[in-house]
């Protein structure tokens, strides 16, 4: 499994809940009606991302694509306490 370092911006939606969007990838578009439902479907919204971007012979930008699964990584997240 490739792992992925991905800046996103969560915007709460006057009706509820959140919209997901990357400012590095502007097809990655996903909601939730909590933080966590939100970026919970970030991986199914950068998977359909992935296979539209090989569908087109396009690659992710390489600044998004961390060397291996076996290095620390900087995560910074929501966290509700």
């Amino acid at each position: 499994m490739m792992m992925y370092k991905i800046p996103l911006v969560l915007e709460p939606q006057p009706e509820g809940g959140f919209t997901v969007t990357s400012p590095l990838l502007p097809e990655l578009l996903t909601e939730g009606d909590t933080v966590e439902e939100a970026l919970a479907n970030v991986q199914d919204a950068l998977a359909a991302v992935i296979e539209a971007y090989e569908d087109l012979g396009r690659t992710l930008p390489a600044c998004l694509k961390l060397p291996d699964g076996n290095n620390s990584v900087w995560l910074e997240t929501l966290v509700a306490a």
